[in-house]
């Protein structure tokens, strides 16, 4: 029996894990989340002390962050492994020696991280960087490069946080100050939102972003349900898609601690980002014959059904699945051909079933990578993968 309360906030509704049971409740967006929570959990809350409740949240949208650095193959990979890991949502990434035909983001930036040589490289950054740097709004920099360029950062950058270099002199990763920076600064994120802070009233523990969570949730995962090495999970919401992946799916050279990494698709969630979605499959060239194969046209793209939700969900399966096999080479291609077991979560799982799951994904692994079989698929129906991870031995309490 669990001695704790496990709390998820999320962006439509929020759920309440306690002694083996998971209670969702839908977002009343007439009252902040404090007032909807003690609303509807109160008597239960108060059961509990401050130390033992755990609080995770991807409410509040999490930070953006733009990445400048040196090289492709060492300097942004490690800065988007961390930051992504981290629970980030990465913006844009600036190839260093191509700055200056590079766009400057017109949002409103919430970290720039700056990354580039190991530490006996000198004279990396210069004045294209600082005239880049003119135009980007933003609100924190941290720079995790060279030291030799440590005294002309700090001394033409404002308020430039100082870290350890993320790559070592044998080209290691070195994540550990970069992802705590990361973390606090989510932190203190939180506490600067009015709406979310008030939930420090009743924990003590800090409050983490869920994706982060979820990935440090992974190691646990064999020991709730019936999964085998390598697998991936697959976190489809409203506005974006998350995958955790074992590292045995990827060939590079970034060695981390926890084995799994997480990445994420800003733009292939069904609700928030329905209209990217839409796009990104009307212009997939295998997307027809899919819809063919769910006996449905193209029309159903443009209608605001059950069947079209349910549609979508199986496109961005589909379409995550495809973004990250070989045919797609982008920041990672996972090695799908190897994969044991598929595990899916959120929004999703409620809505569509296993075999419509099942479908999808026999669809992909014929079509696109020629199988006769698919992995093994498991729908975290519950939707509790989250609570395996917030009270973990691994996390700061």
């Amino acid at each position: 029996m669990s001695s704790k309360l496990m709390i998820d906030i999320g962006s439509t509704y929020f759920k309440v894990a306690q002694e083996g049971e998971i209670e969702q409740y839908f977002r009343d967006f007439n009252k902040n989340i404090f007032d909807d929570l003690s609303s509807k959990c109160a008597s239960l809350i108060e059961q509990y002390s401050e130390e033992n409740i755990h609080i995770c949240s991807s409410a509040n949208g999490g930070l953006s962050t733009l990445i400048i650095g040196l090289t492709n193959s060492f300097s942004l990979k490690y800065a988007i492994n961390i930051a992504f890991n981290s629970g980030i949502n990465i913006i844009d990434t600036v190839l260093y020696p191509k700055i200056e035909q590079e766009p400057v983001p017109t949002e409103m930036i919430d970290v720039v991280i700056i990354v580039g040589g190991i530490d006996s490289v000198e004279n990396v950054f210069d004045e294209k960087l600082l005239d880049y740097l003119d135009r980007v709004n933003y609100q924190n920099i941290v720079y995790v490069g060279t030291k030799k360029s440590t005294p002309f950062l700090q001394e033409n950058i404002e308020n430039i946080v100082v870290l350890e270099n993320v790559i070592s002199d044998k080209l290691k990763i070195q994540e550990e100050a970069l992802k705590t920076y990361l973390t606090d600064l989510y932190q203190a994120d939180i506490m600067g939102k009015e709406d979310i802070k008030q939930l420090y009233g009743i924990t003590t523990n800090q409050i983490f972003s869920t994706p982060y969570i979820v990935n440090r949730s992974l190691s646990e995962i064999s020991e709730h349900m019936d999964v085998a090495d390598p697998f991936i999970v697959v976190d489809i919401g409203g506005a974006t898609t998350d995958i955790h992946y074992s590292r045995d799916l990827v060939n590079d050279n970034i060695l981390t601690d926890s084995g799994y990494d997480r990445l994420v698709f800003k733009k292939l969630g069904v609700f928030k980002s329905r209209e990217s979605l839409v796009h990104t499959a009307k212009n997939n060239e295998f997307v027809f014959e899919l819809l063919e194969h769910l006996n449905v046209t193209e029309n159903i793209l443009e209608e605001y059904s059950e069947k079209a939700t349910r549609t979508l969900m199986q496109l961005a399966i589909f379409l995550v699945l495809y973004k990250v096999s070989k045919h797609h080479a982008s920041y990672i291609e996972l090695n799908l051909e190897i994969l044991n077991s598929i595990v899916l979560t959120g929004g999703i799982t409620k809505v569509l079933t296993q075999e419509e799951v099942d479908d999808i994904i026999l669809f992909f692994y014929k079509k696109i990578l020629h199988f006769h079989h698919a992995p093994k698929i498991l729908l975290d129906q519950n939707y509790e993968i989250w609570t395996y991870g917030i009270t973990g031995s691994s996390l700061k309490e």
